[in-house]
C-alpha cells in the first residue's frame, strides 16, 4: 500500500529527474477532461461517448439490434470523427523532438475544437425546440476529432498508466501485478489514480449538464485543456531526459 500512495504521489508531484518530467500531471488533467467530455457527450447529445470508443463500438451493436435510445448515425458519426482526429493527430504531431512541445500542439488543437464545440450549443442546442439534427451531429464530430488527437498524443508521448481514456487494461494490470507478487507496485498508484481522474471528470461533467447548460459542460473543459497547454508551455523551456522521444 505505501507503494501505492508513494506511485501517485510522485505522479501529481514529479521528482526532479523523473524519467517522464512534467508529463504525467498533465496526462492526469487531461483524463479529468476525457471524463467530463464523454459526460457532456451521453447526456447532451444522446447515448454516445466522443472519447472511449471502446463503448461506442458497443453502443453501435445496440443500435444495429434496435435497442432504443441508441443511433446508429450518431455512432458511426463519433467513430469516424475519431479516426480522423487520430490520423490528423499523427500528422500534427509530426517527428518528435521535446514531448513538451508535442503536447503543447496537442493541446492548442484540443482547445480550439472544444471551445468550437460549445459555440455550436451556444448558437444551436441540442434537443431543444427548434434545435437540429445537424447541430448534434456537428458536436459529436468536433468533440470526436479533439478526443482523437488526445489519443494520438498519448500514443506519442508514451507515459506507462496514463491512456486518458480507456482503462479496462489499466485496471486489469494494477490487480494482475499484485496478484503475481503479492504486493501494490508504485505505477499501480498512477494507475488508480488515472481511474479516480476519469470518475472524477465523469461526476463533475455531469453536474455540469445538470445544474448549468450545454455550453459550460464543453467550455470548462476547454479552459481545462487551455489550463494543460499553458502548463506545457512552461515545461517547454526545461531540457532533460523526460523531454526525449521514447
Amino acid at each position: 500500500m505505501r507503494a501505492l500512495l508513494h506511485g501517485a504521489w510522485r505522479t501529481v508531484l514529479p521528482v526532479p529527474g523523473d524519467a517522464h518530467g512534467p508529463l504525467p500531471p498533465l496526462l492526469l488533467g487531461l483524463t479529468l477532461l476525457s471524463g467530463m467530455i464523454d459526460a457532456a457527450s451521453y447526456l447532451i447529445l444522446g447515448h454516445v461517448f466522443v472519447a472511449n470508443m471502446t463503448g461506442n463500438v458497443v453502443f453501435l451493436g445496440f443500435a444495429l439490434a434496435g435497442a432504443p435510445g441508441f443511433s446508429v448515425a450518431s455512432q458511426l458519426v463519433a467513430l469516424a470523427a475519431f479516426v480522423v482526429g487520430a490520423f490528423l493527430g499523427g500528422r500534427l504531431l509530426g517527428p518528435i523532438g521535446h514531448r513538451g512541445r508535442v503536447l503543447v500542439r496537442a493541446g492548442l488543437a484540443e482547445t480550439v475544437l472544444l471551445a468550437a464545440a460549445a459555440l455550436v450549443l451556444v448558437v444551436d442546442p441540442v434537443a431543444e425546440e427548434g434545435s437540429s439534427d445537424s447541430s448534434r451531429y456537428l458536436t459529436i464530430a468536433v468533440l470526436a476529432v479533439a478526443m482523437g488527437i488526445q489519443n494520438a498524443l498519448v500514443q506519442v508521448i508514451a507515459v506507462p498508466g496514463l491512456t486518458t481514456t480507456v482503462l479496462t487494461r489499466t485496471i486489469a494490470a494494477v490487480f494482475t501485478d499484485s496478484g503475481r507478487t503479492g504486493r501494490f507496485q508504485e505505477q499501480g498508484g498512477r494507475q488508480l489514480l488515472s481511474v479516480l481522474a476519469l470518475a472524477g471528470g465523469a461526476v463533475t461533467g455531469a453536474a455540469l449538464v445538470f445544474h448549468s447548460d450545454q455550453p459550460a459542460a464543453v467550455a470548462v473543459p476547454a479552459a481545462l485543456a487551455a489550463v494543460v497547454t499553458l502548463g506545457a508551455a512552461r515545461s517547454t523551456r526545461a531540457g532533460g531526459e523526460w523531454a526525449t522521444p521514447r
